[in-house]
Parts: C-alpha cells; sequence; structure tokens
C-alpha cells in the first residue's frame, strides 16, 4: 500500500499537511505515516534529565498524534501510524523515506508568513532530487473546502 508521509509538529502549517495527507489517502486507498522528530538538543543535560524530557516529548507528541488520528479515522476512514524518531528533522525524514518502502509521497505544510514557507520546506526542496519519491507542499493558508476540492 502506497503511503503518505506526513510531518507533525508544532507548525500552524502542520494542519493542512495533515488534511491533505488524509484526504488523498481515502481517496486512493492508501495509508498515512506521520513523522514527529524530536531534535536532539532537547536533552543535552545530565542522562536522567535527558531521559525524563524525551519521555516527556514522546507523550507531548502521542497526544497530539491522537487529535489528528481521531480526525482521520472517523472522518476519512484512514488509521494511520504514528513514527516517532529523533534526530535532525531533515536527516530523520530522509532517512524514513529511504527506510520505508511504501512510503509515496512526502506531504510538506508550506508557511504563510513572510520569513518564506519554513525550514522543512526550504531544506528539503534543495535535497529533492536525492529524494526516491515526490513531495507534496500544501500551502498553510488553504480552506478546508478548498483541500476537499483539490484532493
Amino acid at each position: 500500500m502506497r503511503k503518505f508521509l506526513v510531518v507533525l509538529d508544532d507548525s500552524r502549517e502542520c494542519l493542512n499537511a495533515m488534511r491533505f495527507a488524509a484526504m488523498r489517502a481515502a481517496h486512493t486507498g492508501g495509508g498515512v505515516a506521520v513523522l514527529a522528530v524530536i531534535p536532539p538538543e532537547e536533552f543535552n543535560h545530565w542522562i536522567g534529565v535527558g531521559d525524563i524530557m524525551r519521555e516527556e516529548a514522546r507523550e507531548r507528541i502521542e497526544v497530539h498524534f491522537e487529535v489528528f488520528a481521531k480526525w482521520m479515522r472517523d472522518k476519512q476512514g484512514v488509521d494511520p501510524e504514528l513514527v516517532i524518531r529523533e534526530g535532525e528533522p531533515v536527516t530523520e525524514i530522509m532517512s524514513q523515506v529511504q527506510q520505508d518502502g511504501e512510503i509515496g509521497v512526502l506531504v510538506l505544510g508550506a508557511g504563510t508568513d513572510k520569513k518564506g514557507p519554513g525550514p522543512l520546506v526550504t531544506q528539503l526542496s534543495r535535497n529533492s532530487g536525492s529524494l526516491t519519491i515526490p513531495i507534496t507542499i500544501v500551502p498553510g493558508d488553504l480552506s478546508k473546502e478548498r483541500l476537499e476540492a483539490i484532493t
């Protein structure tokens, strides 16, 4: 089964990327893999403190994921999988794409402010030649209705 890989983070544009991935998966009989990356700088403390912080980060991710997963299951009929990795976001995204042969499309949300589309879109666009799958970039300010129309 072809899966849409979407990145879960705290950005506003993440919502539209999640919606797009779930709607496309529902319309094409695919699946959704949700990747959350815990950056390494969160754990540069004593080992015991770092372990506690790592566990708290995982718990926050799982709660955040469940909000999206419930919507995907209830509204789109898609049961997403959660993948949590630790490291630099771009490196971990590239590694996940290489390691999971079912991933067919990487879905990213683009920021809407004047600073640009966001660090992930910028960095992954630069690396897109080394990816083995296409990247779909979803504008962060698309309405839900427009998303439904294009998926």
